[in-house]
């Protein structure tokens, strides 16, 4: 439509029509695109728990390898510092054979067991499960007697 043609008192009501209109469809967009950046930020940090569970496994596996079975608490608490997000008590380091002392083991398993994500928009729903992340290692010193790696 051509404001050229009409008379001069409709020209700033349509004006006034237009700004509304305007308004209207940001707000449209604006919803669609906030909710998009939110839900990519919370993909992000998901993802970020994701490596850091990964991560906290492997640091758990080459410390209990190389340090004695009593310093499995001091181990979870730094895998605990890698993965802060997952509770000490997800984290499980189990020696093969079972009964084993720090000069017969055999590998080391450390794994995570029920830990979860919870995001930070309640909108997302409730906690979302994390893969069970696993590292074995084959046994090398398994004494942390003057080594210094050891908690």
């Amino acid at each position: 439509m051509c404001t050229r043609s009409l008379p001069n008192r409709i020209k700033p009501a349509l004006q006034r029509w237009q700004r509304g209109a305007t308004i209207v469809e940001f707000a449209l967009v604006a919803l669609l695109f906030f909710t998009l950046l939110i839900g990519i930020m919370e993909f992000g940090r998901w993802l970020f728990t994701l490596n850091a569970a990964n991560e906290a496994t492997r640091l758990g596996a080459r410390l209990a390898v190389v340090c004695s079975i009593s310093d499995a608490p001091d181990i979870k608490a730094r895998m605990h510092q890698i993965a802060s997000g997952i509770p000490v008590g997800n984290m499980v380091i189990d020696y093969v054979p079972t009964a084993c002392d720090a000069s017969n083991c055999e590998t080391v398993n450390v794994r995570l067991s029920g830990a979860t994500f919870s995001p930070l928009i309640p909108l997302m729903g409730g906690n979302y499960p994390i893969p069970k992340f696993a590292t074995s290692l084959p046994r090398e010193l398994m004494n942390s007697t003057g080594n210094p790696v050891c908690p």
